[in-house]
């Protein structure tokens, strides 16, 4: 066979390939049944609770039709163009012929994504904002978790507005997660009893107003119509508190296209309300089913391209930001089914000490969290502090990411979420260690990893890059957008980026300064940048010869859960 006929066979390849990429979306948009593959065959008189989406926000004649079917409306969730049901399961397919009715899936469970010093202000340089003047201060930030406990480093006047989702009836943290998140955003370190930390534990952005959004019980589990009855509240309370970014510590795993995901969904109506969303990557790199070595595990709604998904990096107990590597468990990108280039960027995540109170129920499970007393204090013993307490997780990540987008829009007060995207990217330290491994001290296990695209994203946050870069897109030349991944007909693994996103005119916003030279390798007969280390992850015993990722069908186990025991371990060294 002549050289011609073999490139016109892998280019045959390669469209066969994206074909089946975009007809297992098509079916996924189009099913017959409209419902999600997790719904399918549920018959009978077994109640469950789901999220409809309509083609329009949903009126009375809507939820009259599923009470004829002997359901009921759990919320109406705002402005979003669905409600939360409780109906029978024999009512499913009735209800999915409906031709107002877009798509049905399961009011879902999500969960909450969480010795020595760290170091996380000092590696992500937040000094320089502090020493510009730049604390937050008026930036309004949601944080969307279990709550937030009345501590001294967080005053009553740091939290302006709180309300509870859970049905709990109270605001206060009763798990211990979202006062922690608080605590990296917004923690003064001006403790003013004899416990003072001197301002050793101080938040990146401390003068910010959060906004105390619950929807994880005492457990640290909620559900998604909670979480999107929550981003409405936030897109409500925008202008009353200048609520520009929304943080969002935890996830789930993804079920279908983000296309059709409501939680997908209610995060974009938030970013085209003009609020950041910020959102933890999922801590799933540990996972290996079917070889793939913890790609493709990016947890929802940290999978959607128009949010900023954090992944999570080890300060290795240093300042020095090149000594940084991946933590072993941060969730890897390509996302399931739509394949978006996730996370967009890394922030420290291991051992990352910030507030609790002892009541929790993260320090009832994991009292050895507690951090020593001399840890802070020049006198006294070695106690364990009654104030901080330290985690692990790409749920300490994220609010690094959301504070730094504070900082930035208190600089920059007219920038678009987009504009806040593209800044944090391309101003992210690139200089990462390309391999290193880790080791888990519980379990004994060494993990192997590099620092690729689908790792690190566009690299770690960097407060002093961002702050002091004059680079911008212009705001009307288009969205900041995740660039998503296709196999070319060379077998190349390549970014595919919209004509209208920042990324597409090149230039100052080229693949390499974006994403940087080391997670990023060459070009292909396209002109695309092949992505770094292909042979090592994009192997036939990995992503390429794998139908989880690839293939027309869908991890649907739960092997794809949280992980949660980097919250006992203390994770790695």
């Amino acid at each position: 066979m002549s050289r011609k006929k073999n490139k016109s066979a892998m280019w045959g390849r390669a469209c066969l390939t994206v074909c089946l990429f975009i007809l297992s979306v098509s079916t996924a948009l189009a099913g017959s049944t409209k419902m999600s593959k997790d719904l399918e065959g549920r018959t009978g008189p077994e109640q469950i609770d789901v999220i409809v989406q309509y083609k329009e926000v949903p009126t009375q004649k809507h939820h009259t039709v599923v009470l004829g079917l002997g359901g009921r409306l759990k919320s109406d969730l705002g402005t979003f163009k669905g409600g939360a049901y409780r109906v029978p399961a024999s009512a499913l397919a009735q209800l999915a012929a409906n031709p107002d009715v877009v798509y049905i899936s399961p009011d879902r469970e999500l969960h909450g994504a969480s010795d020595t010093l760290d170091y996380h202000n000092e590696t992500i340089n937040s000094a320089y904002a502090w020493n510009k003047g730049y604390d937050g201060s008026g930036i309004g930030v949601a944080v969307i978790d279990s709550g937030i406990a009345q501590v001294p480093d967080l005053p009553r006047s740091d939290v302006v507005y709180s309300q509870d989702f859970t049905g709990i009836g109270s605001t206060w943290d009763q798990y211990g997660h979202g006062t922690h998140v608080s605590g990296i955003l917004a923690g003064d370190g001006d403790e003013s009893s004899t416990w003072a930390s001197d301002y050793t534990f101080q938040g990146v952005a401390q003068g910010v107003n959060l906004v105390n959004l619950r929807v994880l019980d005492q457990n640290g589990v909620g559900s998604d119509s909670e979480v999107i009855a929550a981003l409405q509240t936030a897109i409500q309370l925008k202008n009353a508190y200048n609520i520009r970014v929304i943080n969002l510590s935890l996830g789930r795993p993804v079920f279908e296209s983000y296309l059709l995901d409501p939680l997908c969904q209610a995060v974009e109506q938030a970013w085209r309300a003009g609020i950041v969303v910020v959102v933890a990557a999922g801590n799933n790199g540990r996972i290996n089913t079917n070889g793939i070595d913890g790609y493709g595990t990016i947890t929802a709604p940290g999978n959607d391209p128009y949010v900023i998904t954090v992944g999570a990096m080890n300060t290795l107990g240093s300042p020095v930001r090149a000594n940084d590597v991946p933590t072993s468990y941060t969730s890897k990108g390509p996302t399931m089914l739509d394949h978006v280039v996730k996370p967009d960027l890394v922030a420290p995540g291991n051992l990352i000490i910030s507030l609790y109170t002892p009541y929790e129920t993260l320090n009832q499970e994991y009292p050895g969290n507690e951090i020593p007393t001399s840890l802070y204090l020049s006198y006294g013993g070695s106690y364990s502090s009654p104030y901080y307490f330290q985690l692990s997780g790409t749920s300490m990540a994220t609010p690094m990411v959301s504070a730094a987008a504070a900082l930035l829009l208190q600089e920059k007060p007219a920038f678009t979420p987009d504009q806040v995207k593209a800044r944090l990217m391309k101003s992210a330290f690139k200089g990462l260690q390309p391999y290193s491994s880790a080791t888990d001290p519980l379990t004994g296990i060494t993990y192997n990893l590099q620092a690729d695209i689908f790792t690190v994203g566009a690299g770690l946050l960097d407060v002093q890059a961002a702050l002091s870069s004059s680079g911008r897109v212009s705001a009307n030349v288009g969205s900041a957008l995740s660039p998503t991944v296709v196999q070319d007909p060379l077998g190349n693994i390549v970014l595919i980026k919209g004509p209208s996103t920042a990324w597409a005119g090149g230039g100052a916003w080229a693949d390499s300064v974006v994403w940087g030279t080391s997670v990023l390798w060459g070009t292909d007969v396209l002109g695309n940048s092949v992505l770094w280390g292909s042979s090592v992850v994009w192997g036939t015993g990995t992503m390429v010869g794998n139908s989880v990722l690839w293939g027309t069908s869908v991890l649907w186990g739960t092997s794809n859960t949280p992980d949660a025991s980097v919250f006992a371990s203390g994770d790695e060294y």
